[in-house]
């Protein structure tokens, strides 16, 4: 299965893109911890991450070049509205997948929604993934309630 890690600082925005990710079918983890990133990255519980400009312990210019260290081939998207533009060329010299802005709107929701997706599919069309056949929205589900607790943990 393909893993979805949301990682921010923000428990409501860890909440609002939970719910939205959930919504639309996909089994997601949530954190606010960059040790649990690692940890997830390393163990390949994690394939695409939705990752904020801070977490508890480090900023996202720290963690994605530790992360690409970790698995060059993780999908890495960014959710974030004030970035400065020196750290974003950063990060996305590092090779993030996309950079979204922080769903204001449906229109956002919806962006937040078509990017996972194009990730999910970049994946299962990778060699490593070939073993995961016809990836369907809706095929993987959870509840936020233990997804927040797997998170606290």
């Amino acid at each position: 299965m393909l893993g979805l890690l949301i990682a921010d600082k923000d428990a409501g925005v860890r909440k609002q893109l939970a719910s939205l990710l959930i919504d639309a079918g996909y089994d997601v983890i949530v954190t606010n911890s960059a040790m649990k990133v690692i940890h997830n990255v390393l163990k390949k519980n994690a394939q695409v991450l939705l990752l904020g400009m801070e977490l508890n312990e480090l900023n996202s210019a720290e963690l994605v070049p530790l992360l690409k260290k970790c698995n060059r081939k993780l999908n890495i998207i960014l959710v974030a509205d004030d970035a400065p533009l020196p750290l974003m060329r950063e990060v996305r010299k590092e090779g993030i997948f996309y950079h979204a802005l922080r769903p204001a709107e449906p229109e956002g929701e919806e962006e937040i929604r078509q990017v996972v997706k194009c990730a999910m599919e970049n994946l299962a069309r990778t060699p490593d993934n070939r073993n995961v056949h016809n990836y369907e929205k809706g095929k993987y589900g959870g509840d936020y309630e233990t997804l927040m607790t797997v998170s606290r943990h």
